[in-house]
């Protein structure tokens, strides 16, 4: 057996369509707001984020800029002593317990205070970039946790019809399309149509507009007053740029990855653009210690030791000075993704520190873990000691996690598994069905499963108590490498105190569509204990998966044609065989049906992207004329209700109130106006779609132009998803073993590593 198959869903340069506004899934169609997913282990963005964000190696330029920078710090220090003592008072102001989502907290507040005493005169900017993190962090003690309030509805109101009018208008002025009007309405806000006028470089705030689109919208509307060098437009540019980061699953950027990204898009001034931008509040800049190679991790003390001496005398300021100069890294962010990673950085020291609620006595433990043996046992015995436990392994491994939710109610506690998907959700209630009932309890009894979405918006799970937390005693998260950092916060802020907290799935396969990689920065901190999993993926597919997670892709016996490759030399034939492959030869060789084959390509985009073989397998497998905005009864679809998730369904109908899907068993109804940017035909998905989901057979396809997408994640992602057979159609020759072997996940940018350092001095 050949075993050269694959490719990855990077977003290459001239890759076609890069620019459509409905396809940031992938590497090829970087900001889709519908998918947002393949863009997020994103492929080189056309649209910046490569430069802004991909290339984290130059990350530490930024801090070393920055430390030059400090030559300034004897003329500042006095205005730094006043400022400190501002955010103290203001430190002193929200001592008491604070409302999710209600007011800044932490590090975030004090940066805040920060940019407004810029804003107010108090300091000049360039001082934002010469001074660390404000404050020491408060020690994570168990404390009440800070709640969400129950799912709030997903989708914004719509604009009103009259504020629509006024940015249609400003549109038409501009030359823009004015089709984008409601877009425009619903990001500006109130007198939408002012604001535009008056800076239209807004315009970017508009998901798939790039800034040579609003570049000759402001040109239409200004005319002679429009330059390059206009303050509004460098603004403008750093938002879109740390936008298209966090596509790319970026939380922040290194300060001089976005200056060099700002300048390559044509601010003739990139460090006033950035000042702009913190100055209006619009993005907070951080400072981040290094880790020296090979020193045992601290708590950013380098930081604290910092700020104590730029707040005192010249004696302590002397006895600080060799801390001064360890190396900082400088980086700008998005206050949505600083708050979140504050906040969950907060949640899980608090669960690390914390003491589990008592429930059932040491020998119920004891007995428990004896009785699953194994990595389940273990398992079993870490959650009975601490309140934040990490599990890693392959498919197989879920029973691991099942056998812990089954042994919970004899515990005494209310336990829930909650799944990225649908299907991982079935998958852990069939294993959870199959073991053996204690004597003396029903099935059921206390715990049950549900997925991330379902449980935070209420539609699945135990509900709310009284304080707004989850009713359950332990909560444990099936797929958790697909957790973005702003989903995990918001789990970790729904627990109750002295819940327990497990995090389980395969650290190989590939990040959270949304931005940061929570569970991999975990596993790097090694804050809490971490059990591997020893139960194997079973067969020839087995193999194969585990081998490409080492960096090895073997030739592994498949007598049931379990694995088959199928080589082709152009995209054209790729699209052919693909077809003939999930219509005729896997159900008549393999005796899978078509309507449980998924095919998985690297983008959307292309000759053998998604929307390629997308009409290439509804004109086989359910021909229609496609008059329901382009769907027909029959069609499977994939939904995405939210940037990032995506749910398999199947078209039922259609009328007024909009297209009616079957998605996961249960019915949805998809506004019409909302068709376009949220349903994509279904048979053929990328990676980061099937992400979280098995299906009995899987195509992989990888035409020749993917040879440069491909990487390890990918591939294993993709190979990963056939529970029973595995075709690849292979056209990228030694590309695909030279990515298994040498290409690992592109590095993303974020803060909790150093947020939990801070915070838990035992870390690492």
């Amino acid at each position: 057996m050949s075993t050269d198959p694959e490719t990855t869903e990077e977003a290459r340069p001239g890759t076609p369509e890069a620019t459509d506004p409905t396809d940031a899934t992938d590497a090829t169609d970087a900001t889709d707001p519908a998918d947002g997913t393949e863009s997020a282990d994103g492929a080189e963005s056309a649209d910046g984020a490569e430069s802004a964000g991909e290339d984290s190696a130059a990350a530490g330029e930024g801090g070393t800029e920055a430390a030059a920078q400090q030559s300034e710090a004897a003329a500042e220090l006095a205005a730094q002593r006043v400022e400190r003592e501002r955010i103290e008072r203001r430190k002193a102001e929200k001592r008491g317990p604070v409302e999710s989502g209600a007011k800044l907290s932490g590090t975030a507040a004090d940066l805040l205070a920060a940019v407004r005493a810029v804003e107010s005169g108090e300091r000049p900017v360039t001082a934002a970039f010469d001074e660390p993190a404000p404050a020491p962090r408060r020690p994570a003690t168990p404390e009440p946790a800070r709640r969400p309030q129950p799912a709030p509805a997903p989708e914004p109101s719509a604009p009103a019809p009259a504020a629509v009018d006024a940015v249609r208008g400003v549109l038409a002025e501009g030359g823009a399309p004015e089709g984008l009007a409601p877009q425009v309405a619903a990001a500006l806000g109130e007198g939408a149509g002012a604001r535009l006028r008056s800076d239209p470089w807004l315009l970017l705030r508009v998901t798939g507009v790039r800034p040579e689109q609003a570049d000759g919208f402001a040109r239409a509307l200004l005319g002679a007053e429009c330059g390059p060098d206009d303050e509004r437009r460098g603004r403008a540019v750093t938002g879109w740029l740390l936008e298209q980061a966090a596509l790319a699953g970026h939380t922040a950027l290194e300060m001089s990855a976005l200056l060099a990204a700002l300048a390559q898009r044509g601010v003739p001034d990139p460090d006033a653009a950035v000042q702009s931008t913190l100055a209006e509040g619009e993005a907070l800049v951080f400072q981040d210690a290094l880790e020296e190679p090979g020193a045992p991790a601290r708590p950013r003390p380098a930081q604290n030791d910092k700020e104590g001496a730029q707040g005192t005398e010249g004696a302590e300021g002397a006895a600080d000075e060799e801390e001064e100069e360890r190396p900082v890294r400088v980086l700008v962010g998005l206050e949505r993704y600083a708050l979140a990673e504050e906040s969950l950085a907060d949640g899980l020291a608090r669960l690390v520190n914390s003491v589990p609620k008592e429930d059932g006595p040491t020998e119920d433990w004891e007995r428990a873990a004896g009785t699953a043996g194994g990595s389940a046992g273990e398992l079993i015995g870490a959650v009975a000691r601490h309140g934040l436990v990490l599990h890693t392994g392959g498919h197989a491994s879920l029973v691991d996690p099942a056998r812990l939710l089954h042994e919970a109610p004899a515990l005494g506690l209310r336990a829930w598994a909650a799944a990225y998907t649908a299907g991982g959700r079935d998958d852990c209630a069939a294993l959870l069905a199959g073991f053996d009932r204690p004597d003396g309890r029903e099935d059921g009894t206390g715990c049950g499963t549900a997925t991330v979405a379902g449980l935070l918006a209420g539609a699945e799970g135990p509900g709310r108590d009284a304080d707004g937390a989850l009713d359950l005693d332990l909560l444990i998260v099936l797929d958790a490498p697909q957790l973005d950092v702003e989903t995990a916060a918001l789990l970790v802020e729904s627990l109750p105190d002295g819940a327990r907290l497990v995090l389980s799935g395969d650290p190989a396969v590939l990040w959270s569509a949304g931005p940061g990689r929570v569970f991999a920065d975990l596993l790097v901190t090694r804050a809490c204990p971490q059990i591997a999993s020893r139960v194997p993926d079973p067969g020839p597919l087995g193999e194969l998966v585990s081998g490409i997670g080492i960096g090895e892709l073997n030739q592994v016996e498949a007598p049931g044609k379990e694995v088959v490759i199928v080589p082709v030399r152009d995209a054209g034939e790729a699209v052919h065989r693909t077809v003939q492959l999930v219509a005729d030869s896997v159900p008549r060789a393999i005796g899978i049906p078509a309507e449980q084959t998924v095919v998985i390509t690297p983008g959307h985009g292309g000759a053998a992207g998604t929307r390629a073989l997308n009409a290439a397998l509804k004109e086989r497998l359910n021909p229609g004329p496609g008059r329901f905005g382009g769907f027909d009864p029959g069609d499977r679809i994939a939904y995405s209700p939210a940037p990032g998730r995506t749910l398999p369904g199947q078209v039922v109908t259609a009328d007024a109130d909009g297209l009616h899907l079957s998605c996961a068993g249960g019915p949805v109804v998809v506004a019409r106006e909302q068709v376009e940017r949220s349903v994509r035909h279904g048979w053929a998905l990328t990676a980061h779609q099937a992400a979280g989901a098995r299906w009995p057979a899987v195509v992989a396809v990888l035409p020749g132009d993917a040879a440069q997408a491909l990487n390890r994640p990918w591939v294993y992602t993709a190979f990963g998803r056939a529970g029973r057979h595995l075709s690849v159609v292979h056209g990228v020759e030694q590309a695909l073993p030279r990515a298994v072997a040498e290409i690992p996940a592109k590095p993303r940018t974020t803060r909790l590593p150093a947020l939990l350092r801070a915070q838990l001095p035992a870390a690492g």
